[in-house]
């Protein structure tokens, strides 16, 4: 469909795929390495000995074959002539040599003294050089690739002669680039169009002169050849002229082969240059004043400019400036310029009539003269040593095509106009800097933020922590022996105690398991730490802090009763108990489901286990709190192991965990435990967790059915919610409608939940039978209520079936016999 190969919206990835794949580059043989390693540093540049579109090792050019000597060209016929001059040019592609080839050449064919040649330079309606002032702009130019080259010139000699440009149009040779048409002068003093001043430079003197275009297979002018002084001090006939003219058509074959070889290495290069700038913006993307000196330095180093600047556009008010950063040629060659690695900033003044129009427009400006421009304001450069001439400025943009800044160049080198080509560089290189900086302010700004958190996180500490004087207060209490609390008691109910015993219950727990003494705990601040952890339950119906300490009483007592920790050892020991007493931490009194369907923070930082990740780090925040360190005194190697077990412990609460793991424990126990195998105390440890979490459902009748009140209670409040604040129909356990099913859902969830994982570790020790036996006593009380809830119901229903036969037969039924059912069983239950 249309729509298939579409990005996702909102990803910022809108470039759509490139239909091509990486076997089409396999015909082209073996291509050379993209990357290449020059003084240590990995850059997309290629060495300056490599020929940048060398395939398989070879290069494009031929080897050259041995020219004919001037007296062995002479003795040929004029077609032999020709062929011979054309087959000597026709596989050259390095311009200059074969520049150098058709001045020779055509001073043998015309009996020349000697020739020059001009190459087109820039668009049609782009400047490429300066004009004298009150000149209007005339487009292109012609360069001189080659000048005075006679039949003796070497390359090397004619290659230290200084360039010379002609604007389009001016002199002779301006006129035949802009007419198309030959020009045959007897003598050359005699033209008004021939300037005298060049052999003035020279010391030569012309007479006769020859100029011919140099056409492409479209007819266009690339060039235009110059004979000068036919040998023997005769002009040049209709005859030359029209072998110049035969000849130059396979010279502007050539000459365009030569261009276009020339133009695919430039774009090889250009688009090098390009991977190398990206590379060196996305190396630092920590600031924003390194990220923009990075494209500072480069945009003036390659275009060659005298002044860069770049400004940001302001985040909120779009019509102003937040930054200018600024840079000038001289800059490099100061004292601090190889050391500096941020720009200098609000330097020089803003020309902000074209920097302004760009931000606000997009729209790119190439003004050869910025004085004649409108938007320019000349009072930039007053009370300055420095006058803006060239201007080219264009907008940056991030990948959502929204304009962060603009980059402004000024004043190019040797007094040149911006061409289109350097347009287009900058355009490609400011989409690079787009990206860096449109990362490195999100970068920033993840710096603030976690800044900001950091502060937020340490006043939330200080806020969620107990106080020193309630755990000096905690230390001051006796703590009762464990006998006498009755923690050793699987029928352990705290109805009895208060918040107070139940912190110096903890204590106790850890006492005995002799972890205060193997860890070299502060008492005080294990006090604060357990009133700390309890400081952080919420006041929820159910998951709060009562159920964590019963969680952690069934886990001493299992651990205890059967010996296990001698099993386990103590590290993981102390993670399981601080893991029970830490596993609900924070509890919002909903499940993981409601998290996911609520689209709720955690469950954006947590895609499973939500509730269990948030407790676990709610447990690392306390253990790192001031005051609160409870694991200060072990080793780096003991906290590690710790941190490892406690983050397993809890993540194991989560009952989709349990389902996951209790296969395989199920299998360790028919098979036979080996508890020296990690695996097998991972599974342990796992499955005790789930144990001690469902532990009430072993208790006695009386704290079962409290509990089961508790639970069924939070269950509802969640469903409630869902139902008002989520527009969705709760499942039945939280169903506040489905109430009197309760009694038989609770015989389910003992039946494929509970009673399987006891009767498994009934089998591992006789000591834990004691379980199974208090789930089978309250499965029988859940299914004894559910059974009289069934039959109160199918009687209900008698009832209401008798009221309307006798309707039909003429009485009416008395509203009150409904209200005197007795529903409160089932209400009860």
């Amino acid at each position: 469909s249309p729509t298939h190969h579409q990005s996702r919206g909102g990803s910022g990835a809108t470039t759509p795929v490139r239909k091509i794949s990486a076997h089409e580059f396999e015909r082209g043989g073996l291509l050379k390495p993209i990357i290449s390693t020059i003084d240590g540093t990995p850059t997309f540049l290629t060495s300056s000995s490599d020929d940048p579109i060398q395939i398989s090792g070879h290069s494009p050019t031929p080897v050259r074959r041995q020219r004919r000597s001037r007296h062995e060209l002479r003795q040929l016929d004029e077609k032999e002539l020709i062929f011979e001059l054309v087959k000597d040019i026709c596989n050259e592609l390095e311009i200059r040599s074969l520049c150098h080839k058709i001045l020779q050449n055509v001073s043998t064919l015309l009996h020349a003294d000697r020739g020059s040649l001009f190459l087109v330079q820039g668009e049609k309606g782009g400047g490429c050089t300066p004009l004298p002032p009150g000149e209007t702009l005339r487009g292109r130019c012609l360069v001189s690739k080659l000048f005075d080259v006679c039949y003796k010139s070497t390359l090397s000699e004619m290659e230290k002669k200084e360039e010379i440009r002609i604007p389009w149009g001016t002199g002779i040779v301006g006129y035949v680039a802009e007419s198309g048409e030959p020009v045959n002068i007897p003598d050359a003093y005699q033209d008004d169009r021939f300037n005298h001043d060049i052999d003035v430079l020279t010391g030569y003197k012309t007479h006769s002169l020859l100029c011919m275009p140099i056409k492409d297979t479209n007819g266009d002018v690339v060039g235009v050849a110059q004979v000068i002084n036919k040998i023997g001090d005769t002009p040049f006939t209709q005859q030359d002229e029209q072998i110049f003219s035969s000849y130059l058509q396979f010279c502007g074959i050539g000459l365009r082969n030569a261009h276009l070889y020339e133009k695919s290495q430039l774009e090889v290069k250009r688009n090098q240059v390009l991977l190398d700038l990206a590379r060196m913006i996305f190396e630092e993307q920590s600031t924003i004043e390194h990220v923009v000196y990075r494209i500072l330095t480069h945009t003036q180093s390659l275009i060659q400019c005298q002044r860069v600047q770049v400004l940001l556009v302001h985040e909120v008010s779009k019509g102003s400036f937040s930054r200018v950063f600024d840079f000038e040629a001289s800059d490099l060659n100061a004292e601090e310029g190889e050391s500096r690695t941020s720009p200098f900033e609000s330097r020089f003044p803003i020309n902000i009539g074209i920097t302004g129009y760009v931000a606000t427009t997009g729209d790119i400006v190439n003004i050869a003269n910025a004085y004649e421009d409108s938007r320019f304001d000349s009072s930039v450069d007053e009370g300055t040593c420095f006058k803006h001439k060239g201007v080219l400025c264009m907008p940056i943009k991030n990948s959502m095509g929204h304009i962060v800044g603009v980059i402004q160049l000024i004043n190019k080198f040797n007094d040149l106009a911006f061409t289109k080509n350097d347009e287009n560089f900058v355009e490609a290189f400011a989409i690079f800097c787009g990206m860096g900086i449109h990362n490195t302010h999100m970068y920033e700004r993840a710096v603030v933020a976690i800044a900001k958190q950091s502060v937020t996180l340490e006043v939330l500490s200080y806020h969620a922590t107990a106080s020193i004087e309630d755990a000096q207060r905690i230390r001051a209490l006796r703590v009762p022996s464990a006998v006498y609390l009755g923690l050793h008691n699987f029928a352990f109910d705290d109805v009895h105690l208060s918040d107070d015993d139940t912190i110096t219950s903890c204590v106790r727990m850890f006492l005995d398991l002799d972890l205060v003494e193997r860890f070299h705990m502060d008492y005080e601040v294990l006090c604060r730490w357990l009133l700390s952890v309890k400081k952080n339950y919420r006041n929820v119906t159910y998951h709060n802090w009562r159920h964590a300490f019963n969680v952690a009483q069934m886990m001493f007592s299992i651990l205890t009763t059967t010996q296990w920790w001698s099993i386990l050892g103590e590290i993981e020991c102390l993670a399981l108990m601080i893991a029970c007493l830490c596993h609900d931490l924070d509890h919002r009194g909903t499940n993981n489901s409601f998290q996911i369907k609520a689209s709720s923070p955690l469950a954006q930082l947590y895609s499973t286990s939500t509730m269990e990740h948030h407790h676990f780090d709610q447990c690392i925040m306390i253990l790192n709190s001031p005051g609160n360190q409870l694991l200060s005194n072990v080793s780096s190697d003991e906290y590690t192991r710790v941190i490892k077990v406690l983050e397993e412990a809890i993540l194991s609460t989560d009952l989709a965990v349990y389902f996951r793991k209790r296969g395989a424990f199920f299998n360790v126990v028919e098979e036979g435990p080996h508890w020296g195998l990690e695996e097998h105390r991972d599974l342990l440890r796992a499955m005790l967790m789930t144990v001690c979490d469902l532990a009430a459902i072993t208790k006695p009748w009386e704290v079962e059915k409290r509990v089961a009140e508790l639970v069924s209670s939070e269950f509802f409040e969640q469903g409630d919610m869902e139902r008002e604040e989520l527009n969705i129909t709760p499942i039945d356990i939280m169903n506040r409608e489905k109430e009197d099913q309760l009694p038989l859902m609770q015989v389910g969830f003992i039946d494929s939940i509970c009673m399987p994982i006891y009767e498994a570790f009934a089998v591992l020790s006789d000591k834990l039978e004691i379980l199974v036996d208090g789930v089978r006593i309250n499965r029988d009380h859940w299914l004894q209520i559910a059974e009289e809830h069934k039959l109160l119901t199918t009687n209900n229903a008698k009832d209401s079936n008798d009221n309307v036969t006798v309707s039909k037969s003429g009485g009416t039924p008395d509203s009150n016999n409904f209200e005197s059912l007795p529903l409160n069983n089932c209400q009860d239950a």
